[in-house]
Parts: C-alpha cells; sequence; structure tokens
C-alpha cells in the first residue's frame, strides 16, 4: 500500500512534505525545490492536491504549488507505486507556468 503522508524526494534534491490524506483524498504541505530559475532565493512553498483513494494503494494523484519566491504556478500529477524494496515511489510530470506581461508573450509562459 502507498502512502503520500510524509517526506519525499527526488532525484535533483528537491523535497516535498504531505500532511494527512484525509479520507476524501485530500491533503496539504510543503514543497521544498532544490532547483529554479528565479532571481529570488528559493524558499519553502505551500502545495495543495488530491488523490484517488483505491483498494490496491496504487492511487492516482495531482497537486499544486504555489512558489512563494517568484510569479510561477506548477501542478504535478502522478500515481504512487511501491518499488522492489517495498518503499514508495512517486513518478510525475509536471507544468509550470510563469507570468509574462502580456498576451502575445504567453506562448512561452508554460514549461
Amino acid at each position: 500500500q502507498c502512502d503520500l503522508t510524509g517526506w519525499w524526494e527526488n532525484e535533483l534534491g528537491s523535497k516535498m512534505h504531505v500532511s494527512e490524506v484525509d479520507s476524501q483524498g485530500n491533503f496539504s504541505g510543503e514543497y521544498h525545490t532544490a532547483v529554479s530559475s528565479a532571481q529570488k532565493p528559493i524558499e519553502p512553498s505551500p502545495l495543495i492536491g488530491s488523490q484517488h483513494l483505491d483498494e490496491d494503494g496504487q492511487c492516482t494523484f495531482g497537486f499544486t504549488v504555489n512558489w512563494k519566491f517568484s510569479d510561477s504556478t506548477a501542478v504535478f500529477v502522478g500515481q504512487c507505486f511501491v518499488g522492489e524494496g517495498g518503499e514508495g515511489v512517486l513518478p510525475t510530470t509536471w507544468l509550470l507556468r510563469e507570468k509574462v506581461d502580456s498576451l502575445p508573450s504567453d506562448w512561452k509562459a508554460t514549461r
């Protein structure tokens, strides 16, 4: 069974903490990114998300991070698996939306 609650770290050294997942699958927490192109110092940023509560425990989930050190927002989606050693593994895909000054610049705002 894969449980999102607790600390997670990715291959780049970014970490997130997920507080308790409620009975509806909702959760909140904090993301500590190790990488950024922002000019300001990196600081922990709040996240809020939801997951499916499937019986097999390999649940899909998604969360949004409101970056406190830049004018951008990121969304992550993924699935929770149990790895060979019994540890949880969270492969994810993300999109980052940066603020731009005008509609003609919209093309370069999402990574």
